[in-house]
């Protein structure tokens, strides 16, 4: 046996260890949450991406300035373009978020993000670390929150995924021991099982909502996942008026496709991966990752992205301007939501509603056979314009 190998993987694990103590104490001294009612203006970063990012960012952002229009001229609330987070801009610099980008993304309160490109092993990019990722770790952005509703499936869920720990907090910092030998890490500590388990508990209580799942496989994976699931019991004895239950995440997988199982989930709560798995399957009822936003909320910083890919081939195609844009939209409606516009937040999910499950009188197809995503966010904004949207949803959803 090579002493020289084991003390390699040795001063590995030591130095990682290290690293996520000290991210243990800085939780422990976590500021207070941010009262957006108290800023003005708000900034809204918007990062355009990869692909077909720039394409959808500027529909959503045409979106949002129809909606935020008032908000826009007083000077409560503020764009601010984000340059610099392209793969071509990051492999220069050989990071996921280049310094000066960081910087600039620090100066706003919450984040509008299109898609951007993660390297694969073997593709013609360096080995950088995903942007999601690594922004979620700079800004402490722990909860990963993404809704999924199809009234006419009875489908009301909301899904709380941990966003800073877990199998991805260390997915580039593995080590390969050997030729023959490669270990990654996962890593749940209980300052982050629990505040992400307090904030699915907590909408739970003030949604009347008496379901929490709590979904881990702590049957085989003991030390971390039965540290998250510990956390969940300790946690909902505090919130005596709400009935949980743990899961395991093949068996919640397979009753999300259950007609007469699914139903009946409401809030779900969960480790990073699971989240990652579960949450693109469940988005596939509501029409597919290509409709579906998702928030990462942190106490001092939030970024609303769509969860789908960059898609490099779409515009290597030529067909960049079909692609839809409803997934960054939506994300665009969770965060009038979270900075405090709910009313204008419901007047855009109502339309996407009508327009993307009921109505369809603009449909997108992703190629020349189907509409652009200008054509759709023209139709979202006509539809938000008709003071009978309300009732129109009310009769479609009922």
């Amino acid at each position: 046996m090579n002493d020289a190998v084991i003390e390699k993987g040795t001063q590995h694990f030591a130095a990682l260890v290290k690293e996520q103590m000290e991210r243990v104490e800085r939780m422990k001294h976590a500021e207070d949450w941010v009262d957006y009612s108290k800023l003005k203006p708000i900034i809204i970063g918007v990062c355009w991406g990869d692909g077909i990012g720039p394409i959808i960012s500027q529909e959503t952002q045409r979106i949002l300035s129809f909606l935020l229009e008032d908000e826009l001229k007083s000077g409560k609330v503020e764009f601010k373009t984000i340059d610099g987070l392209t793969i071509e801009n990051r492999a220069k610099h050989k990071k996921a978020i280049p310094d000066d980008v960081l910087e600039e993304l620090k100066k706003c309160h919450v984040i509008l993000k299109a898609p951007t490109t993660t390297p694969e092993k073997g593709d013609q990019w360096p080995n950088i670390e995903s942007a999601n990722v690594a922004m979620r770790r700079h800004l402490d952005l722990f909860a990963n929150v993404r809704p999924v509703k199809v009234p006419k499936e009875g489908i009301d869920w909301v899904f709380f995924r941990e966003n800073t720990e877990g199998a991805y907090i260390l997915g580039s910092k593995g080590i390969q021991v050997t030729d023959d030998l490669a270990f990654d890490f996962k890593v749940i500590t209980k300052q982050g099982a629990e505040r992400i388990i307090r904030m699915a508990f907590d909408f739970a209580a003030k949604n009347n909502i008496n379901n929490v799942t709590v979904v881990t496989k702590a049957n085989v994976v003991k030390t971390t996942d039965g540290l998250f699931l510990e956390t969940a019991a300790r946690v909902a004895e505090e919130y005596p008026q709400v009935k949980w239950e743990g899961w395991y995440i093949d068996i919640m997988t397979a009753k999300l496709v259950d007609p007469k199982r699914r139903t009946q989930f409401r809030v779900l709560v969960l480790p990073n991966l699971y989240g990652d798995i579960l949450t693109d399957e469940a988005a596939e009822f509501q029409g597919g990752v290509g409709t579906a936003g998702s928030a990462n909320i942190g106490k001092r910083y939030a970024m609303f992205e769509a969860i789908h890919g960059s898609a490099p081939r779409m515009i290597k195609e030529g067909r960049g301007k079909y692609a839809d844009p409803s997934s960054l939209i939506r994300a665009g409606a969770m965060m009038l939501k979270h900075i405090g516009y709910p009313d204008k937040a419901e007047k855009l999910e109502m339309a996407l509603d009508i327009c993307g499950q009921y109505e369809k009188k603009v449909a997108i197809t992703g190629r020349d056979d189907g509409a652009t995503g200008e054509e759709l966010g023209n139709y979202l904004m006509e539809t938000m314009s008709d003071p009978e949207l309300k009732s129109k949803w009310e009769h479609y959803t009922k």
